[in-house]
């Protein structure tokens, strides 16, 4: 029996619901004499730090020291893309910047400590929107380009053209357990960090910097992530550098965790973006021709603003062909919290324009937006705008036609513009839509697509995985399990993963880009391939038939024709020990074919694309613009999936948290730059209460990705734009309040947005827009 493809509950699953699964900060108990951290943080959104004073906080009773750029052996910086983020800033670049951290014997201690130290700050002037700062000339980055086509000659001669603008806001990760490290030193001074961190191995570069010492003086160790989304794929690097220079300057253990409303001030969201569009199009809305340009708040520092802007461009097209088109893009600074990745990593800013701007083009030609829609799609054969092939383009129109039968959707849009029409529901429109996906999988920058792992056989047939990637609950650990179980022809109970360190495996890429399981898996595949290769030939020679004609399947080694003389694993492990053939093995995997020209914006960034569609149905009440959605159905494609039910787990998930960037979750900065959405009372999450009353989730069968794995495909980041479904339904109910026209609507679409939306379609505020 097969094991990879059964349907098996995550591998910490039981740990999860019983409380018994461990995360970086449980581990504090291990390791007595911690000193507790707590930061001194900037109360202005930019203030050049003329002096910190921390002579009263070391009076403090439990204050053991006050860390300052002083204290910084080697580089006062933790800046990824380039040396602009330092760790004890000269010059204070948003609300909540921490320009020192107190160590103490408790956290109240530390807390108390930090109130003590005095900071003399001379207050400057801030950029606090995008439209200030491209007014003000403030980028981080020079103009992005892709194009093809004529695009301004096709603008001219389309038939018909639209131009406007949409506002997309941004997102917090709101992950379970907030940022957290926990370093200490061994007797020989060398540094262990634990770190709640999607990339140890740039965690540990970090780390080393920061020191002063070479990466092999510092082990970094991921156990597990109580989520993560992207916003610890870089920013968990700073509070795990505190923690080492903190150990490395008492010799003691150092903790630093940050409480909710820290963790939401001080750490970056999802990039908002502001887009301006121009576009041609014909009669029956065939796009013409396209002008974007995209600009991303990166706030204070570059992170990974660039590809993140990149991959917004990339998929500005979602599933559809553009052959004249031109995407620009450039990241603002403002002063705020740095901006970084995010489940999507900029693909649903650049899709939701697409989107938004198909909408408009059907309204304003009167044609039903589900058929414009089709009628744009990619077929087998064409290429994007930046010159990639749409491999399995065909996959886009049969997902479409399979969702549109089996969700009813023909039907039931009869049905709610009937409904509508007739008042069946005094106060309360519905509407109902449908959206494609199409997702390039993928790290941007090629030389990340690669992976290592090392598999270790005991003497009695268990087996220890050590891979790069990490676990932050979205099953990368399981769908290992099942690929080395597989692989090895043994019970999934003989395979153990293991935590993921830096001196396991070097070098690691971060688990992010919805590429762990292909990566990782890979790599782990090709370690037990060489493995069983091994054990094979011994078993040969000990059963008697040659190794290329023998099985290997629930822990058992046999000759299909005598199937009576097989042998367990663990016998033929321990004749192979026993005959010196190494037990351990070494896999690599690297992406094949990946390349991108930034000169002339055209190459093959992406392995494969991912392909989705969901409809949703809501009902919204027309005089408050509260809303529910009624109904969700999904028809996504993961290939043949590793691991079903962590998969379908993966597409529920990530429908509903995109469905939270799309409708609820407003983020809001007072005047002077203080992050006012601080904590879950006035940032609001999907609640269970918002979960779609029925929800349909359907994984495409017949659907083999060969180039991967198993024949899987990515899982973590496409499903999240599955959620624009539910916007344009919204849009589809608001437009049956008036009387036509295109619907504006803001994103994020909250019950507030839809009221106004509303009371303009109706004609109620004339050129009057709320803010």
């Amino acid at each position: 029996m097969r094991v990879v493809g059964r349907p098996i509950p995550h591998e910490s699953a039981r740990e999860h619901v019983t409380g018994r699964a461990l995360y970086t900060d449980d581990l504090v108990n291990r390791y007595p004499n911690v000193l507790h951290s707590w930061p001194v943080a900037s109360p202005h959104a930019r203030a050049r730090v003329r002096s910190v004073d921390s002579h009263a906080a070391r009076e403090v009773p439990g204050v053991a020291c006050v860390l300052t750029a002083g204290d910084v052996p080697g580089m006062n910086d933790t800046g990824a893309a380039r040396h602009d983020e330092p760790l004890f800033p000269s010059e204070a670049l948003y609300h909540g910047h921490p320009v020192a951290w107190v160590l103490a014997e408790s956290e109240e201690a530390a807390r108390l400590g930090a109130q003590a130290v005095r900071v003399d700050y001379e207050p400057l002037p801030a950029i606090l929107t995008i439209e200030e700062a491209i007014e003000r000339q403030s980028f981080h980055t020079d103009l992005l380009r892709l194009s093809r086509g004529e695009p301004k000659k096709a603008l001219r001669e389309a038939p018909h053209r639209l131009g406007g603008e949409l506002y997309i806001g941004g997102q917090e990760h709101f992950y379970l357990e907030s940022q957290a490290a926990l370093a200490c030193l061994d007797e020989a001074g060398h540094v262990l960090v634990h770190s709640s961190t999607q990339h140890p191995s740039e965690t540990q570069d970090i780390v080393a910097r920061v020191l002063g010492i070479a990466r092999n003086q510092v082990i970094v160790q991921s156990l597990r992530m109580g989520g993560a989304f992207g916003g610890k794929e870089v920013q968990a690097n700073p509070w795990a550098a505190v923690a080492a220079l903190g150990a490395w300057k008492t010799g003691r253990p150092v903790r630093v965790r940050l409480g909710r409303e820290a963790d939401m001030v001080m750490t970056g969201k999802r990039h908002p973006f502001l887009g301006r569009f121009s576009v041609g199009f014909d009669n029956q809305g065939k796009l013409l021709a396209l002008q974007l340009d995209l600009y991303s708040d990166g706030g204070y520092s570059l992170d990974l603003s660039e590809p993140v802007l990149f991959r917004a461009m990339f998929h500005a097209d979602n599933a559809y062909l553009i052959l004249n088109a031109e995407v620009t893009g450039r990241v603002v600074m403002t002063h705020k919290s740095s901006n970084t990745a995010f489940r999507g990593f900029g693909g649903p800013q650049g899709m939701v324009m697409i989107e938004d701007i198909v909408d408009r083009i059907a309204r304003h030609l009167g044609i039903p937006p589900h058929e414009v829609r089709e009628r744009n799609f990619y077929q087998e054969g064409d290429t994007t705008h930046y010159g990639q092939a749409v491999k399995d383009a065909s996959r886009i129109h049969r997902i479409w036609d399979e969702l549109k039968k089996s969700s009813g959707f023909e039907e039931r849009r009869l049905e709610v513009a009937r409904s509508n029409a007739s008042g069946a529901r005094p106060g309360k429109k519905r509407g109902i839509a449908i959206t494609p996906v199409k997702f390039g999988i993928s790290f941007t920058a090629s030389f990340f697509n690669q992976a290592g792992a090392l598999v270790l056989i005991y003497q009695d047939g268990s087996v220890q995985v050590n891979h790069g990637g990490t676990e932050m609950g979205q099953g990368l650990h399981t769908k290992i399990m099942q690929v080395a179980a597989e692989a090895l022809g043994v019970p999934l109970s003989s395979v153990r993963i293991m935590p993921t360190r830096t001196d396991k495996v070097p070098n690691t890429s971060a688990t992010a880009a919805s590429s762990g399981a292909d990566l990782n898996g890979a790599a782990v595949r090709i370690a037990c391939d060489a493995l069983r290769e091994r054990l094979a030939q011994v078993a040969g020679r000990l059963i008697g038939y040659m190794p290329e004609d023998l099985v290997f399947s629930e822990g058992r080694i046999f000759a299909p024709a005598a199937p009576e003389h097989a042998v367990t694993f663990a016998e033929i492990v321990r004749q192979a020990y026993q005959e010196r053939v190494p037990l351990f093995a070494t896999g690599y995997y690297r992406t094949p074919n990946l390349y991108f020209d930034r000169a002339t914006g055209q190459g093959k960034p992406f392995h494969y694309y991912a392909y989705g569609a969901s409809v949703s149905e809501v009902e919204v009440d027309e005089f408050t613009g509260e809303y529910r959605v009624v109904r969700v159905d999904i028809l996504h494609d993961v290939g043949d999936s590793l691991s079903p039910l962590v998969d379908k787990g993966q597409v529920e998930g990530g429908f509903v948290q995109g469905m939270g960037w799309v409708t609820l979750e407003e983020l809001a900065w007072d005047a002077s730059g203080r992050l006012a959405t601080r904590g879950a009372s006035t940032y609001k999450l999907p609640s269970a209460g918002d979960i779609p009353e029925e929800f349909n989730v359907r994984l495409l069968e017949r659907a083999t990705e060969p180039s991967v794995v198993h024949g899987s495909k990515a899982v973590g980041e496409p499903p999240f734009m599955l959620a624009f479904s539910v916007r344009e339904a919204l849009r589809e109910a608001i437009a049956a309040v008036g009387t036509g026209g295109i619907v504006e609507l803001p994103l994020p679409s909250t019950p507030e947005s839809v009221y106004w939306a509303i009371e303009r379609h109706r004609g109620r505020l004339g050129d009057r827009v709320p803010k």
